[in-house]
């Protein structure tokens, strides 16, 4: 019996996506204790109410992000003018969609607006300025952007 060894290995990092509507519709409130109930993942959704489980990055690529993020960070300091926030925090969007890019900045008195309770979940704002960074082994095609 000559079995073949050689299988295809996926080199592709694509979200897993999770399509719950009409069945579930969850709120903004469901779906950050959603989120909450399960930290070791980065849970985004889409406009279309898919949640999407995004796979961890490869170390080079957070490296990367490592590094943007200080940059920001420095800047944002020295300029005052606005807050700046990593890849853990999500904001929602006019369209819906729920996202946590690699990097976002947004205008002081735009954030400031926001009241703190709000402020404390996914944050109903779209940043001025956001980085996500492209890995090699990610696939964009599929992954939803920050759209207003």
């Amino acid at each position: 019996m000559n079995m073949n060894t050689n299988l295809p290995v996926a080199t592709e990092i694509i979200p897993m996506v999770l399509q719950l509507q009409p069945a579930i519709a969850l709120t903004e409130d469901q779906f950050y204790e959603f989120c909450q109930l399960n930290r070791d993942f980065r849970i985004e959704r889409n406009p279309a109410g898919e949640l999407l489980i995004m796979p961890p990055t490869g170390s080079e690529t957070d490296e990367r992000n490592f590094n943007l993020v200080g940059q920001l960070w420095v800047w944002t300091k020295q300029h005052g003018t606005g807050v700046g926030f990593g890849s853990s925090g999500g904001f929602t969007l006019p369209n819906g969609a729920v996202s946590s890019p690699d990097a976002a900045w947004i205008k002081r008195d735009r954030w400031e607006a926001i009241p703190p309770e709000l402020r404390k979940k996914f944050a109903p704002i779209c940043p001025e300025f956001v980085i996500e960074l492209r890995s090699q082994s990610v696939v964009y095609g599929r992954r939803h952007r920050l759209q207003v």
